[in-house]
């Protein structure tokens, strides 16, 4: 990948991004800012980035760390507008394929364990990656992803304790 590269990176991995930032999130259009910021930085630094091993993880991670700044503010924000998304957010999120239930137990989790799970789990990273991203402890990424995945199948199988999520 060379200098020149950078819309192809985009075109390319543009889309797996704003997944990753929506499942982070939970708003769709907060998710394409992320990315749209995310990619900004990466492309301020483009030179150095496309030389890397992995552009992409790299772009993750600042994607990871501009997701979890906010944390705070956006959770604020999601309470005090408790409305039903507009039909056009809801028809353009309607192609990342998440099932409502299993988003909305994992929007409850705290944005760490979130991060972690959605790294791990929907994007299938091995646990190093994880914790390169979220720039953490392997043990760390283990107890985040273990915790949040309790809690997930506590919300989503609360009869059923005996079953578990992640098998």
């Amino acid at each position: 990948m060379g200098p020149n590269d950078f819309d192809r990176f985009v075109a390319n991995n543009g889309d797996g991004l704003v997944r990753t930032a929506y499942l982070m999130v939970g708003d769709l259009h907060e998710a394409e800012d992320l990315v749209q910021e995310a990619l900004f930085k990466v492309a301020a630094r483009w030179p150095r980035v496309c030389r890397m091993e992995n552009p992409v993880a790299y772009t993750r991670r600042v994607l990871v760390n501009l997701a979890l700044h906010g944390s705070s503010r956006r959770s604020r924000n999601r309470a005090e507008l408790k409305a039903t998304p507009p039909a056009e957010t809801a028809a353009r999120a309607a192609h990342l394929d998440i099932h409502d239930e299993l988003f909305e137990a994992l929007a409850a989790l705290p944005p760490r364990q979130r991060a972690a799970l959605v790294l791990r789990y929907f994007l299938d990273l091995p646990e190093a990656e994880v914790a390169a991203a979220l720039r953490c402890s392997l043990g760390t990424v283990k107890s985040s992803t273990s915790r949040g995945l309790k809690r997930l199948e506590e919300t989503l199988r609360p009869n059923h304790h005996h079953r578990s999520i992640a098998s």
